[in-house]
């Protein structure tokens, strides 16, 4: 199956479901992220704030600024890149041209210490191999930190037998889903 036929897929799954019951099946992957090794030793995470149809973060955020945890999120810079921002309650935030609430601060830089990155996806296997919405952000971000330990982040139905990649595209280190179903 190509990319785009995936997506297609994964688009029509995602739709199956009401905005209510995927914030319930988030609440399982919550659960097993707070308990990743990675999560509770980390300093400082890359997270992403969630659209509608993705693993609901916003629950997630807060209780990790409550544990004292640093976190990071994405900004869409132009076409192609991402520019990574700190975030906390008191950030002033702003639709990004995804609909996506982003932080308006300055870029974090310090990339070496950032800990651990929670990814989202379309899709990912069981080779970590993923497959985005298509506008490469992320890789492209990802292909500049390679020591960056990667959690992909993802409802059971996004978890596929095999995910096409290519050399551009940037494999996860760990997939975070949870089996509880509705």
């Amino acid at each position: 199956m190509d990319k785009q036929t995936l997506r297609k897929q994964i688009r029509q799954l995602k739709r199956t479901f009401t905005p209510e019951q995927l914030r319930e099946m988030s609440t399982p992957i919550t659960a097993t992220l707070l308990e990743h090794p990675r999560i509770k030793a980390a300093n400082t995470i890359l997270l992403y704030a969630s659209l509608p149809d993705e693993v609901d973060t916003h629950c997630l955020m807060e209780q990790l600024l409550v544990q004292g945890k640093n976190i990071l999120l994405p900004v869409v810079v132009g076409d192609h890149d991402l520019k990574i921002c700190p975030y906390k309650p008191s950030s002033q935030v702003a639709q990004g041209p995804f609909g996506i609430m982003e932080p308006q601060a300055d870029a974090f830089t310090a990339f070496d210490e950032i800990d651990v990155a929670l990814i989202p996806g379309m899709a990912f296997d069981k080779q970590g191999n993923r497959l985005g919405r298509g506008k490469g952000y992320y890789d492209r971000f990802l292909g500049t930190v390679p020591h960056l330990y990667k959690i992909g982040v993802c409802f059971p139905f996004q978890q596929v037998t095999e995910v096409p990649a290519d050399e551009n595209d940037i494999r996860m280190d760990d997939v975070a889903v949870s089996t509880k179903n509705i």
